[in-house]
């Protein structure tokens, strides 16, 4: 990329300006507040529904995501773009299946739900899952990925970049806690859409607008339905094994999930979630279509792409002119803070919560607040030594590191989703899926690595397409659950109480005011799914 001007400079420290404003003024009314768990964990659950939402976007789409969407676009088309649009329909599940178990149960995290639910030994799990997990790959992939933004856009020095980015983020994560992350995460949204949005435009002004678009790309390219022997995305694993993953993350995760439990209400939890819904329908348009214009203008020659992650830091260097060019480094580096600044919340809060505080009971609630920053600031030294070791971590390897979420996702899914619907499952149900599906998840990860040693069946294990793989293992999880509970005693009604459909004796489940206007945003969510399912596929009647 070219040089930042001085305009573009202005913008980016303006950028860092307002997200430590807004970080000392979240850290000043956790003070002014009390020093208190529910304070700096869930922002004294207190937040309305505009930044929950906000939040949510904010968190999910991280440097790595955006650079990624758009190389996706500029090599496949839309295709990926389907995972986007299928988020919005786990965020509705979250909303409306998950949110009034959560909420009315009062719990900080998901481990501790899932105590509540079946056992210690079901929080011990998902705790340490999710915090190595977070380790290993969030954090990892969000510092790696700030330092060839930092190179890439801007200039410094990998190392360098990845010590700013990690070192700032952290400072107000752990003065300011969720409310700081929240509260930015809403600001960096806002910065984010805005760059990308200029991009977008830019471009399709550059490629002679949609319709020439769309004709030079072709209708493969524009297409979100790939046939069944795709390699890469056939339609049965984008429709059946993709929301198993989806509702891991967006129903289950702590990274996700510890939003809506900072809501002052479980009514604006709903409405927090509906309009991360609808926030989830921009990445198709902002992130994946900008590929589109790379992958149209390198065709006609305008643009040289040696790689396809190259599209987007090709278009902000080629297109953009001066002040809008550091409005979209502002929003790369607004996804990439946002994302790591909800991380080592979330990490820290599982550390605390689930680890710390189970292990000292009787800790007070200063004292928990202290091992919460204290949590983070060993994550981001954790954060910073792991950046040496980047260098050593293959391509091929770095994404078998990233695959470790999608293995580890079925059985989670699993045991959240038939603990609310269905009473009957229990402790020892659960643990024999959750084990059950880590084993073999585990061993799928390892099978890919050996795969060229491997034939026959093993061979078939390690090769078939990795969301066919997450349908298969969470069918099985849910019939190990189903199975085992079935032969083993089933838990008393009063341990159950407000944690499933059959146990929740006005736990929240009936209609709450302002349920119908809920309602009624959901219904159009859904039909903009619909719309954008029918105009991407190869049925387009439009």
């Amino acid at each position: 990329m070219g040089q930042l001007s001085g305009l573009d400079w202005g913008v980016i420290v303006l950028y860092f300006g307002l997200v430590f404003g807004v970080a000392v003024w979240a850290a000043l009314t956790n003070r002014k507040q009390g020093d208190n768990s529910a304070g700096y964990f869930l922002a004294s659950r207190n937040v309305g529904w505009f930044v929950i939402g906000a939040s949510m976007f904010a968190s999910n789409i991280g440097s790595e995501h955006l650079v990624g969407l758009a190389g996706a676009g500029a090599s496949t088309g839309v295709v990926l773009g389907q995972f986007e649009v299928q988020a919005s329909l786990a965020i509705l599940v979250l909303g409306w299946l998950f949110v009034p178990f959560y909420v009315k149960s009062g719990v900080f995290t998901m481990p501790e739900f899932l105590e509540r639910r079946y056992s210690p030994t079901a929080r011990w799990y998902l705790a340490v899952v999710s915090i190595i997990s977070y380790v290993l790959t969030k954090i990892s992939v969000t510092i790696y990925a700030g330092g060839v933004v930092f190179t890439a856009l801007m200039g410094i020095e990998f190392w360098t970049g990845a010590i700013i980015v990690v070192l700032a983020t952290g400072v107000y994560t752990v003065f300011g806690g969720l409310r700081a992350v929240l509260y930015t995460d809403m600001f960096q949204a806002l910065v984010l859409i805005g760059g990308s949005v200029a991009v977008t435009a830019i471009g399709l002004n550059e490629a002679g607008g949609w319709t020439t678009l769309c004709r030079e790309a072709g209708p493969n390219m524009m297409s979100m339905w790939k046939p069944f022997n795709d390699p890469d995305f056939p339609w049965t694993a984008i429709l059946l094994g993709a929301p198993i993953l989806g509702l891991w993350y967006w129903c289950t995760d702590q990274f996700i999930v510890q939003r809506v439990l900072s809501a002052k209400s479980q009514e604006e939890a709903r409405r927090g979630s509906i309009f991360a819904g609808f926030l989830k329908q921009l990445p198709l348009f902002i992130f994946v279509v900008p590929g589109l214009i790379a992958f149209v203008l390198a065709q006609r020659g305008a643009i040289v792409l040696e790689r396809a992650d190259e599209a987007l830091p090709v278009l902000i260097a080629r297109l953009l002119p001066t002040g809008v060019r550091g409005l979209v480094v502002a929003g790369l580096l607004a996804a990439l803070m946002s994302s790591l600044s909800s991380v080592f919340n979330s990490c820290s809060t599982l550390i605390t919560w689930d680890v710390y505080r189970k292990l000292r009971p009787g800790a007070s609630e200063h004292h928990l607040v202290v091992v919460g920053q204290v949590s983070t600031v060993i994550l981001v030294v954790l954060g910073l030594a792991w950046i040496p070791f980047m260098r050593y971590i293959s391509g091929e390897l770095y994404t078998y590191l990233q695959s470790v979420q999608s293995y580890i996702a079925p059985p989670i899914t699993a045991v959240f989703l038939l603990g609310v619907f269905w009473k009957r499952v229990n402790a020892h149900g659960a643990l024999a899926a959750l084990f059950t599906g880590f084993i073999l998840g585990m061993g799928r990860l390892v099978a890919e690595l050996l795969r060229d040693n491997l034939n026959g069946w093993l061979y078939t294990f390690a090769t078939i397409h990795f969301l066919h793989f997450a349908l298969f293992l969470f069918l099985l999880c849910c019939g190990i659950l189903v199975i085992v509970s079935l032969l083993t005693r089933p838990a008393p009604d009063s341990q159950l109480d407000g944690l499933t459909f059959a146990t929740a004796r006005g736990a929240g489940h009936k209609e709450a005011k302002g349920t119908r206007i809920s309602l009624a945003f959901t219904l159009v969510l859904l039909g903009i799914v619909c719309l954008v399912w029918l105009y991407f596929s190869p049925m387009n009647p439009f």
